[in-house]
């Protein structure tokens, strides 16, 4: 199965040089992680599953490249892996990198494979270390760049190296998210009123979980000056106007394993077919404007004043990514950036336009 696997890839390859190994595991409806683990022995090995370890063994690598996905969105980030934390939050698993370049939240518990590639590329050889969660999604993938210390990338997958080393591996199927609740069933006075005195952006998912909201189903609910539908190229007007006035912004993007986040300015924006693209130095961004669905300003209250955000959405209702002007904990909200999401349109404005 797994040479009838490789064989079938490699054809694959042969036949689409130029298409990503995810959409490859789509259209050979297998996971990603299947078609890593079917070269283990060539260009990949299994490193043990101990991905708090190996995180906390970055460091040395010196500058890398961080990369965290989903269906519709790729967000990458160069610099060093500082400062690894990791704790328990309930019954829940958590990570932290909270550093200028490298900042990540991490939910452990989805953490499920791990793999090193070696690939030849056009440009030379590409390494990097590549974690997947129990469906055999990737979570997170960190790739050496030129300035990485090359020789320690050995070291590593020397010490982490599993004994098991066949090119298989057993994946899981997430259950189904569930259906949102009917609107007839919430409590929307308690709800708003809770929205109303929020203290922290981060009491935001708990206090969803309290009422039994889904995230946009609140949206739709609370409205006014709360929550905002606007037309689905408001990712692309906030970057544009925060790049016009060099205005610094939080691009948040993640998946069930992992949130990366970049804080600072965005300059070089691209067009290439539906991607929209950030192609600077430290941070490149890959949005897939086709597979937006839902676009939302919102608001929440906190003890900074009030935080604006600019969500997208896919078709399934997941969160694609999440924009916000740059803060830290402490400081009220930029005004230029307030000033930036003024000027997107309602929904109802931008369709009309």
């Amino acid at each position: 199965m797994t040479n009838d696997l490789l064989e079938k890839y490699e054809s694959f390859k042969a036949e689409n040089p130029n298409k990503r190994i995810r959409d490859a595991a789509a259209e050979i409806d297998v996971s990603e992680a299947d078609l890593v683990a079917c070269q283990v022995g060539a260009s990949v090995t299994r490193l043990e599953n101990k991905a708090e370890e190996i995180l906390s063994a970055i460091e040395p690598f010196g500058e890398v490249m961080a990369l965290t996905r989903n269906g519709a969105c790729v967000h990458e980030r160069k610099g060093v892996y500082e400062g690894p934390k990791f704790h328990k939050m309930g019954k829940m698993n958590i990570g932290l990198f909270v550093n200028p370049d490298i900042d990540l939240r991490l939910f452990m518990d989805h953490w499920a494979h791990v793999f090193a590639v070696s690939e030849d590329t056009k440009v030379g050889l590409r390494r990097s270390l590549q974690f997947f969660d129990k469906s055999g999604d990737a979570v997170h993938k960190i790739y050496l760049t030129n300035h990485s210390n090359d020789a320690y990338f050995d070291e590593l997958v020397a010490k982490f190296k599993s004994e098991d080393q066949r090119p298989v591996i057993e994946t899981e199927t997430y259950p189904e998210k569930a259906a949102d609740i009917p609107d007839s069933d919430i409590d929307w006075t308690g709800f708003r009123e809770a929205w109303e005195n929020l203290k922290d952006t981060h009491d935001f998912f708990p206090m969803l979980k309290k009422y039994k909201v889904g995230r946009l189903q609140a949206f739709r609910n609370v409205k006014d000056e709360f929550a905002i539908e606007v037309g689905n190229d408001g990712a692309r007007r906030a970057m544009e106007l925060a790049a016009a006035d060099n205005t610094d912004i939080m691009v948040f993007v993640g998946n069930r394993g992992c949130i990366q986040i970049h804080t600072g300015p965005v300059n070089k924006l691209v067009d290439h077919g539906p991607w929209f693209n950030v192609l600077d130095p430290k941070f490149n961004l890959h949005l897939n404007e086709e597979m937006i669905a839902e676009t939302w300003v919102t608001r929440k209250p906190t003890e900074d004043g009030i935080v604006t955000s600019v969500e997208v959405f896919d078709a399934d209702g997941e969160i694609i990514a999440s924009l916000f002007g740059r803060r830290k904990p402490g400081e009220p909200e930029l005004e230029a950036w307030r000033e930036i999401v003024a000027q997107i349109p309602a929904k109802e404005a931008a369709n009309a336009a």
